[in-house]
């Protein structure tokens, strides 16, 4: 039985980094008072840009130039619906690929898009006090993933 293309959803793809520094992860918060993780979408002219390119502009975008960094493998795959902050407010569908991360050494420098930046322990973390949607599905399987280490 054939599909047809009406039937068939379009999403925006994104990377995420699970990135941790001695024991914590990183978690942001947005200029619209959202909690994310570090990392974004692909742009339209980025279709032949290696992933890796990808994350390491974002990470350059959004934590500074000064950071160092070791990106692991993809560990948690995503799919969040969120509505836009543009014109007639669309609602848009992401796909994420989410990485493990480790911070190596720097000092981190928010954009003007991040203005806060927590630190939190995987162990007691309550995700549910900070993501919604398809986030919050991905950071709790990262934590039920990462807890049993």
């Amino acid at each position: 039985m054939s599909t047809s293309p009406e039937q068939k959803d379009t999403y925006f793809v994104a990377v995420k980094v699970f990135l941790k520094k001695d024991g914590k992860l990183l978690i942001l918060k947005d200029n619209f008072g959202v909690w994310d993780l570090p990392g974004g979408r692909i742009k339209i002219d980025e279709f032949e840009v290696p992933l890796d390119q990808i994350i390491k502009r974002k990470m350059s975008e959004e934590l500074g130039n000064d950071i160092q960094y070791t990106i692991g493998k993809p560990v948690v795959f995503m799919r969040h619906e969120r509505i836009e902050q543009s014109e007639g407010n669309p609602t848009v569908r992401i796909f994420a690929v989410g990485y493990e991360g480790i911070l190596e050494d720097g000092a981190i420098q928010l954009s003007e898009r991040h203005p806060e930046m927590l630190w939190v322990d995987p162990e007691s973390f309550v995700p549910e006090k900070y993501f919604e949607g398809g986030w919050l599905k991905g950071v709790r399987e990262y934590l039920g993933v990462c807890n049993e280490d």
